[in-house]
């Protein structure tokens, strides 16, 4: 049982000016202590689209960089640039906050987005150089409003203006006079999440050749909620993302699982693929807003840039094997079951061990294990450690208590198994899925054989269990497929007189 990857897309909006007033830290610190000095001191600590474009894990994530280079690089990587910025990479690109403006306005179909309209102008001129966008969606964004629309929409109708450079250049309007679901704030996020994975979406097809019209069905695995007051959470994402990007004969779905949401969704994906269902499935996910600048008051106690400037998304192909495309194994899943328990040891075993068991394979088996790839510039000046390193650590001291290494090993079992952080903190994207990209162009090239995708999730968050979850995958080089022989009609005759003789034959002998 097992699926191929098709092909993959990664991409990176920089939103530092959407951080700065809607990321969720200085939101509340807004909403609850006004401008305060930390707001004040925070418009300092913005980096520029340049040095965002030109930092190596930001590279990384989008395949301007390998893996390889990125661990190589000098670091700290914050003080070490790339020598020019780079908005394209063989994964995606690297959009400015003003596109992903525009971007926002041609995936809205509720009028929720204005742009003023010299904005706007401006902006179209710069959509229309990006080779993914068609013309058939530049057509789609507005024309505009008048600055004075949009401050009387802000002043009287609580809207929420958008700002670039500074400058408010249009707003996020609210869908319902009381309905909380649907104020401008969440539909802020929700387009912006939409918008993100139609970007992701358009560089999979130009990556893949895959048409639009090919796509069968879409899973969105992000952590936003659409809905109105009677259904929070009633979707749908994912078919809103694929009308907008053209994919008519396309069905859709959201999945969701807090930071285990992408690995559930592939795995969904995949058996759909497998079982026959579906022939070509998208697994993607747009980013979340409220994660934007989390961690910027740290940032700023340190003296550092505010990094979380980005929103991540991702998209994947799914389809039928064809004896080139790198395969997910479907016999070996891993899962965090209910009665796992919560101790990282615990769901290490669950989603690591459980699913090498069912191969008969060792950890020595497994080439590179990717789990929460959180760029450890971003989450060390917050306290909250190197992520990727104290997973690639549990995972090597679990080997170790399964008698498969010795303590001594561990350190070098993290170099070779593991993989640099390199992905924003936008809770869902660093869960695994942007090592798979790069997995898949190492196991064509034979540099590795086996990678472990590892999705982990915190439940607990939304109030409704202690539990927590997590999913796992292996990837794996595809088995050569052998050619359909074709049948001849001459093949056919000899095979009818051969079963004619055979039953004349047992007739004679009764």
């Amino acid at each position: 049982m097992k699926v191929a990857v098709k092909g993959t897309s990664y991409c990176l909006n920089h939103v530092p000016e959407m951080a700065f007033h809607y990321g969720n830290t200085p939101y509340v610190e807004r909403k609850t202590r006004g401008e305060s000095e930390f707001l004040k001191e925070l418009t300092s600590h913005l980096q520029s689209y340049a040095k965002a474009a030109a930092y190596a894990p930001n590279l990384a994530y989008i395949g301007a960089m390998t893996l390889g280079e990125l661990e190589r690089h000098p670091q700290p990587w914050l003080e070490n640039l790339a020598a020019e910025p780079v908005r394209f990479g063989r994964f995606g690109e690297i959009m400015p906050e003003d596109e992903f403006l525009g971007l926002m306005d041609i995936s809205d179909v509720f009028d929720i987005i204005w742009l003023e309209e010299r904005f706007s102008a401006a902006v179209s001129e710069k959509l229309r150089k990006n080779p993914v966008i068609p013309e058939t969606l530049l057509g789609r964004l507005e024309k505009g409003h008048t600055l004075q629309e949009i401050e009387r929409e802000v002043s009287e109708k609580d809207a929420l203006p958008l700002y670039f450079e500074g400058k408010v250049v249009g707003c996020s309007r609210k869908g319902h006079e009381i309905d909380e679901c649907l104020e401008a704030y969440v539909l802020l996020e929700n387009v912006a999440c939409k918008a993100g994975g139609v970007l992701a979406l358009l560089h999979l097809f130009r990556n893949t050749g895959l048409r639009p019209e090919e796509v069968d069905f879409v899973i969105e695995c992000s952590e936003e909620a659409a809905g109105d007051m009677n259904q929070r959470g009633g979707g749908n994402f994912a078919k809103a993302v694929a009308e907008i990007a053209g994919c008519v004969n396309a069905s859709g779905c959201d999945v969701r699982g807090f930071c285990a949401g992408p690995v559930n969704a592939v795995i969904a994906a995949g058996s759909q693929v497998a079982a026959g269902a579906r022939k070509n499935c998208v697994v993607l996910a747009g980013g979340a807003v409220p994660k934007l600048f989390m961690n910027s008051r740290d940032h700023v106690k340190k003296g550092l840039p505010a990094l979380e400037d980005c929103l991540g998304n991702f998209a994947i192909l799914l389809g039928e094997e064809d004896g080139v495309s790198p395969v997910i194994r479907l016999d070996a899943l891993g899962k965090h079951s209910v009665g796992a328990g919560a101790a990282p040891q615990a769901i290490t075993s669950a989603l690591v061990w459980e699913p090498l068991q069912k191969l008969g394979l060792g950890f020595n088996d497994v080439d590179k294990y990717a789990a929460e790839l959180q760029n450890p510039e971003i989450t060390l000046p917050a306290g909250a450690g190197d992520v990727p390193n104290a997973n690639f650590k549990m995972i090597g001291a679990l080997a170790v208590m399964k008698g498969q290494l010795e303590k001594s090993q561990i350190p070098e079992f993290v170099r070779e198994k593991g993989i640099p952080g390199f992905v924003h903190t936008q809770g869902h994207i660093p869960s695994g899925v942007p090592f798979v990209g790069h997995a898949c162009e190492w196991i064509k090239a034979g540099t590795i054989r086996r990678a472990l995708i590892i999705g982990k999730g915190s439940l607990f968050l939304a109030r409704m269990t202690n539990l927590s979850d997590g999913a796992s995958f292996f990837i794996e080089p595809p088995e050569a497929v052998k050619p359909a022989q074709s049948v001849t009609k001459e093949d056919i005759q000899r095979l009818l007189l051969e079963a004619l003789s055979e039953v004349a034959s047992s007739l004679k002998a009764e």
